[in-house]
């Protein structure tokens, strides 16, 4: 099982659609893949159910925030496999072995990361380390014990932030690949975000060294996710390529020797808004017109690249 989070500071640079439709393609090929909302927008989420079906079904019993909360309030825990749901409208649309299965995010997620923060502190240096890492690896963790792992590929949709729970998800992952609008903002902080996982890194080996050497009956492991690329998304096409000024940006990323997939995905405002309205990822409908052509072959390509690094 490969664990990847997807992740930008910046919101509103194709995050979500781009986790939707990889997993659903990665589905497609006969993978299973578990995807994780970890943004209190909620926006994977609704992607692949409807918001009343969500209120009905799921809002009190089956979201990511019901499993922080049991941590948070008691001390309690269960297995995350019991949050797990399979969304019918995404699924009826695929055949073979592969699947697409979900954990829902909470609006009320948010206030979790401060509820957090509280746990990580202690009485001594070797609690310190403890409770940060107990903090830190609670997502890992869960995941780890999963009564089976059915699952080839988990893909989290990160919040835009560097908060506690973006910090779970990156201690529970293998990689993680960084979607970015080619423009002065999307790609502002692409060199800091690589910067604060490094020290996340760091930071989180060093107690675990600490508290190997002071012999506390826990074992943790060393993590080091890697950085895969980032895809460059809402691109506007002309003659074939980039218009100038995003290509500007491309190469300005391109000089800092940031990893980045060959990739490229084009801006379509008609196709990808529609598609949470359905349920159904772009890659899986049934569609006709050079312009969805386009679309999913860039998807799949993608994919197809995504399944090459990993």
């Amino acid at each position: 099982m490969k664990t990847v989070s997807v992740i930008n500071y910046k919101g509103g640079v194709g995050k979500t659609t781009l986790v939707a439709n990889i997993a659903a393609n990665l589905a497609t090929e006969g993978y299973k893949v578990l995807c994780i909302d970890l943004d209190p927008q909620t926006n994977l989420t609704f992607s692949f159910i409807t918001v009343d079906n969500w209120q009905k079904k799921y809002q009190k019993s089956k979201t990511i925030k019901k499993w922080y909360d049991a941590f948070l309030d008691d001390e309690s825990d269960f297995n995350i496999s019991d949050l797990i749901i399979t969304p019918e409208r995404v699924n009826k649309d695929i055949t073979g072995t592969g699947k697409v299965d979900l954990i829902c995010s909470h609006l009320g997620l948010i206030n979790i990361d401060l509820e957090l923060a509280t746990k990580l502190g202690g009485a001594s240096p070797r609690q310190s380390r403890k409770n940060y890492l107990r903090v830190y690896s609670r997502l890992k963790n869960g995941l780890n014990n999963m009564e089976e792992s059915p699952y080839d590929f988990v893909l989290i949709d990160c919040p835009p932030n560097f908060n506690i729970v973006t910090r779970n998800a990156l201690v529970a992952s293998d990689a993680y690949m960084i979607p970015a609008k080619p423009d002065y903002l999307s790609t502002l902080g692409i060199d800091q975000l690589q910067k604060h996982v490094d020290e996340l890194i760091k930071d989180y080996n060093m107690y675990v060294s600490d508290t190997v050497e002071g012999s506390d009956e826990d074992e943790w492991d060393l993590l080091g996710p890697e950085m895969i690329g980032v895809v460059f998304t809402m691109l506007f096409i002309r003659s074939n390529a980039p218009i100038s000024a995003q290509q500007a940006f491309i190469n300005q990323v391109k000089r800092l020797s940031i990893p980045t997939f060959d990739t490229m995905i084009r801006e379509n405002k008609t196709i990808y808004a529609d598609a949470p309205q359905y349920g159904v990822p772009v890659v899986t409908q049934s569609v006709s017109g050079k312009t969805y052509i386009d679309v999913k072959s860039e998807l799949k390509n993608l994919t197809n690249e995504f399944l090459s690094k990993m």
